[in-house]
């Protein structure tokens, strides 16, 4: 089974290694930077879509990109974890969850409101609205059955959310940059809450922080995204039943399993974060993390754990550049493309307004 997931994880690693390189040759070769100001996560999506797109990549590649943007990339998400200790990870959550609860809610109005207002059908309209609100397809998939929906509805809202999510994943990193002037913790929340799946976000976090040297950009966007992720668990039975509430026949309603929506990787993410938290406990009081590691070591288990962690993220997001193809934009339709284009940018901008309000209140981490 695992065999057929060489190909495509092999060749989206060699993409990745590719944009590495080519990050150092074009910033510090030719351009003479001490540290390329490019980043090769950007060149590796960018890569990838590119190869995709001119050539007609054969099925077999298919499984592994899937593979490395499902697993791969979870597992990349948990490695995280180490750069956190507990605390860090409760703060960020607890001031994300405002701009969180802001951006659903706005979406799931907003896309509906414009389906009907678009004679787009109800379905299509929610699943719009969760995944531009969530996380994007995973979102969709999961509310997919508790709504029955079509599957060339499904097929046509991850479509929408895909053109959308990539094009924000790649300018949304320089645009918060410009509007927060190099906040981290603001642009952090930003990205977040403000792009749709779990791939684009870590991937846009990324890019900014080997584009503007800011780790920490990475680790607070990856903490909102994950508390948005788990509002699957609260927002998809809404969903549903707001759906067969306004349904004449509600005896069809289909109910979706928690287990099946819940994303059991943060569990992963927070054990990091747990890991980290009683190692440096232990450094602090006794010079040994767990009793067994003196100082430089935990030092370069915890270095070896994030590089790992991004290394691995690099191969997911090269899996992304290389599963998107620009001709399938061609099949979507102009209506739909309405809705998750403002729904976006709506949630853009309300999330730019809420985490101003919260720098008018002042909170910080």
């Amino acid at each position: 089974m695992l065999a057929r997931n060489i190909p495509g994880v092999a060749l989206a690693l060699i993409i990745a290694y590719v944009g590495a390189k080519s990050s150092h040759f074009i910033g510090v070769n030719v351009l003479g930077f001490s540290k390329s100001p490019i980043s090769s996560i950007m060149l590796a999506i960018i890569f990838g879509i590119i190869l995709a797109n001119i050539i007609n990549l054969p099925d077999r590649f298919d499984d592994g990109f899937k593979f490395s943007i499902k697993y791969i990339l979870r597992f990349g998400i948990i490695l995280l974890g180490i750069r956190l200790g507990l605390l860090d990870i409760l703060k960020i959550g607890i001031i994300g969850l405002p701009v969180i609860a802001i951006c659903i809610i706005s979406a799931l109005v907003i896309a509906n409101y414009l389906s009907r207002s678009l004679n787009i059908s109800s379905k299509m309209g929610s699943l719009i609205a969760v995944g531009t609100g969530i996380c994007g397809a995973s979102a969709i998939v999961a509310t997919a059955p508790a709504i029955e929906a079509k599957k060339e509805e499904v097929t046509y809202a991850i479509g929408v959310i895909t053109v959308f999510g990539i094009i924000a994943m790649l300018s949304y990193p320089f645009l918060a940059h410009f509007i927060f002037d190099g906040d981290e913790l603001f642009i952090g929340l930003f990205l977040g809450t403000s792009i749709h799946e779990t791939a684009q976000v870590a991937g846009s976090g990324l890019i900014y922080s080997t584009q503007f040297d800011s780790p920490k950009t990475l680790d607070i966007a990856t903490v909102t995204k994950l508390v948005r992720n788990t509002c699957m668990v609260i927002v998809i039975p809404v969903v549903s039943y707001i759906y067969y509430r306004n349904q004449k026949d509600k005896s069809q309603a289909n109910k979706t399993s928690i287990l099946n929506i819940f994303p059991f990787f943060i569990f992963g993410f927070i054990g990091m974060g747990i890991l980290r938290t009683i190692g440096d406990y232990g450094v602090e009081n006794t010079n040994y993390a767990f009793m067994l590691f003196e100082v430089s070591v935990w030092e370069e288990v915890i270095d070896f754990i994030k590089t790992s962690a991004e290394y691995l993220l690099a191969i997911a997001m090269a899996a992304v550049g290389l599963s998107t193809n620009i001709s399938s934009l061609r099949s979507l339709g102009l209506k739909p493309l309405y809705v998750g284009l403002i729904t976006a940018v709506s949630i853009g901008i309300l999330s730019i307004a809420s985490i101003y309000l919260i720098n008018i209140l002042g909170i910080t981490i």
